[in-house]
Order: structure tokens, then sequence, then C-alpha cells
């Protein structure tokens, strides 16, 4: 956990660079890929992820040493070997995994976040889930237990796998020669994220694009099918927690609803998208039958809301990496401290999101976040220790809490209007 977050605290900086030089890039080449509210809802999804990891909220059913333990039948040499070993089973995991999560209804709740925004860039690469609490497909690293690849390998090569997902999502890099033949490139994942009837559902691989070929899940980019990007079924929100949790209400309300006994227990395991008949008739959900002509999410925003939401996303990850910085002084106080801090992450994520929604009760998760963060600071005199840093940090942070209050009342800001999907202004 301690020593995760420290490698976030050099990732971090090194991705919102990276983030805010494409943004730049795009600017200069006349070629933007990036909007302002999706990419700092992108990036508050990020923090939700990251935040859920450091502090462990995840229950794993099988654990990898599990099956080391049992069904290891041979051990491989700690060299260079076990460390390439390791990296293509959990690139194949990755694959099974992937696979799985696109084509059954439960698991889909689980992934469908990385697909929700109707862009493709940097920043996307960042929208990873929190509803994934049960980890199952630990399974898929059984070739690794059964070769002997000690877990201490799995550990370090995990974070390498995952980071270099990174790079691939951009608009801004072409096809790239004989690479296309071996590694995920941006032209395979463009296609991936793209909802054209001619590319949904195709290219799984992770780093290699031979599991697609293999397996008969590959497609080339054309030329003459620009990709479409986001879901057929739009998710209307910049809210990240809204987003990691709407798949799985549909579901919930169709089994709950449904007359079909037996839906009730299978929808969750049939194809993507399921919807038992007598629901489709109750509960119609809004798809995109043309992927051409469907209007993108972009509630109107000022200047003044815009310039807000990025200095509540700077302050957002000042909280966040000094967490990642002193997880082992605040657990050693008080065990329970980190989660009460994962807490005050997630309603500044839940806030400030629901601001840029446009909803016109923005104002009420604003008024909890700072009321549990005023709290914090008169009960213990402090900020989870930071007083230690500075005496005045503390009321640094009480004043920034009171500011932020009044400025979601603020007309520009907050001022309680709100956004109807499909529209292009404002109401109250």
């Amino acid at each position: 956990m301690e020593t995760y977050g420290k490698i976030l605290l050099i990732a971090m900086p090194a991705f919102l660079l990276l983030v805010l030089f494409e943004k730049w890039y795009g600017w200069k080449k006349g070629m933007e890929t990036v909007q302002t509210m999706d990419m700092i809802s992108s990036l508050a999804s990020g923090v939700t992820n990251v935040t859920k990891d450091v502090l462990g909220l995840a229950l794993v059913i099988l654990s990898y040493p599990f099956f080391l333990r049992y069904f290891a039948i041979t051990e491989v040499p700690s060299t260079v070997l076990v460390y390439i070993i390791a990296f293509i089973v959990l690139d194949f995991a990755g694959y099974c995994t992937h696979r799985i999560q696109h084509v059954v209804n439960f698991f889909w709740n689980g992934h469908l976040i990385h697909h929700s925004s109707e862009e493709f860039n940097l920043a996307c690469a960042l929208r990873q889930s929190i509803s994934g609490i049960v980890r199952i497909f630990i399974i898929f690293l059984l070739p690794a237990a059964v070769l002997g690849v000690p877990a201490e390998v799995i550990a370090v090569v995990a974070p390498l796998h995952l980071f270099a997902q990174f790079w691939y999502h951009t608009r801004h890099i072409g096809k790239m020669g004989f690479l296309e033949h071996i590694i995920v490139t941006p032209s395979h994942h463009r296609v991936h994220h793209a909802i054209n009837p001619e590319y949904i559902d195709r290219n799984y691989g992770q780093i290699f694009i031979f599991w697609d070929k293999w397996f008969g899940t590959f497609c080339a980019e054309r030329p003459d099918v620009p990709a479409v990007y986001g879901i057929t079924r739009p998710v209307q929100t910049w809210n990240p927690v809204r987003i990691n949790f709407q798949h799985v209400a549909l579901l919930a309300r169709d089994a709950w609803y449904t007359g079909s006994w037996k839906d009730k227990f299978l929808l969750w395991f049939k194809p993507t998208g399921y919807q038992p008949h007598d629901m489709q008739l109750r509960f119609p959900v809004r798809k995109i039958e043309n992927v051409y002509s469907f209007r993108k999410y972009n509630p109107p925003s000022t200047t003044a809301l815009k310039t807000w939401c990025w200095i509540q996303l700077l302050v957002l990850l000042f909280f966040l990496s000094y967490l990642f910085a002193s997880i082992a002084s605040i657990n050693a106080s008080d065990a329970s401290a980190i989660y009460l801090y994962g807490i005050f992450i997630l309603l500044t994520v839940y806030a400030m999101t629901e601001l840029m929604d446009r909803h016109p009760y923005a104002w009420v998760w604003e008024l909890l976040r700072v009321a549990f963060g005023m709290g914090v600071l008169l009960v213990t005199r402090d900020w989870f220790g930071i007083g230690a840093w500075s005496p005045v940090i503390p009321y640094i942070i009480g004043g920034y809490f009171i500011l932020s209050l009044s400025l979601s009342f603020t007309p520009g800001i907050g001022g309680g209007q709100r956004y109807r999907p499909g529209s292009d202004r404002l109401i109250r």
C-alpha cells in the first residue's frame, strides 16, 4: 500500500504533464482531441481509482500466493527470463479478462467507465473502475503459478504492465509499420474504443496484439471508417462515481421488476446490453442508433466554471499527494484515518463533477464535503498531521473550504442552474 502510493507520487505528475502536452500539441496542430471538462472528468476518475487501490479496498477471493503454493510444479530462477514470462502471462490474463468484461453483462460494469468518454486521448486512459471491489480474474494467472513465478515478481511487473497501456490512447500517432503486427498501437486501440458497427468489441489486447489475431478478435483501422468514441448507451454525466455504478443499477432494476424469474438470475450473465423483453417495454434505455449523428455530452460551461474546476482539480491532487506521501504516519496515528481521508477524496470528486454537470443540487454535495473537512479540522485541530509541516497549513485549508462553499452558490460557477442533456442551454 505504502510502496504503491510512493510509485504514484512519481507517476501522477508524469501522466498529468503528458495529458497537458497532448492538449497543447492538438491546439498547436489544429487538431483538438482534448475537451476541458471531459479531461477533468477523466483525471477525477483516475483519482478515485488510485485512491481505492492504495487503500486496498478490494476483496480477493483467490490470491496468487494461494495458486503458487498449491499448483507450482517447478520454480523459475529469478533471472530476466522470469520477468519476461510474468509479463507475457499477465498480458494473456489481461486479454482474457478484458474480453469477458466486454461480453458479459455484469462484468461490463467494471469496465464501462474506461469507454465512457466520447473523446479519445491520453486522459481517458485514466478512466478506471472503482466498482470492481471483488477480484476474481486472478485465476488467469494460474499459468504463472504453475511455472512457479514468484509473487514478488508479479507485484513488480503488474504496475509496469498497467502503466505501459497509457501511451496508445491518442489520435496523434498514426500507424506504426511492422509494430502493428506485434504490439497494441494507437491505431489498434482507436478501433477498440470505437462504437462503429465495423469496430465494436475488437482488439482486446493490452500490450501484445497477437492474442487478438490468434483468437479472431482483431480488426484493423480503416481510413474510410473514422472511429466514433464512447458507448452505445451514453452515460450523460461527468461524475465518475455515477458512471461506475450506472450499469449495475440498471441490471438491479431489471432483475427486481422483470416478471421472468429466469431473467432475474440469468440477466447478469447474459451478453452485454441484454434486457428482458418486458423491461424493454417498461424501462427502455436510450441507445445510439446512428453513431455519426448523436450529440456528445457537453453542458454549457463559463470560463469562470472551467477555471474554478481546474483549481479544484489541482487542490484535489494536492490532497491526494499528501495522502500517498503520508500513508504510514496517518495509518500509525489511527488505522481508520486513511479511510476517512478516502471518503473525503470521494466527496471532493463527487461535488466537483456534480458542479461540472450543472446539477441543481451540486451545492448539497459541496456542503457535505466542506462539513466533513471542517469537522476534521475542528475536532483534530489539524489535517491528518499536516500541521507538522507548518501550523499555518490547516488554517489555509479551512479558508479554502469556506471559499469553495461560497463559490458553489455564485452565478457563472454554481448558482443552482442545471443542464438537460440534449439541449444547448441551462435551465432553472
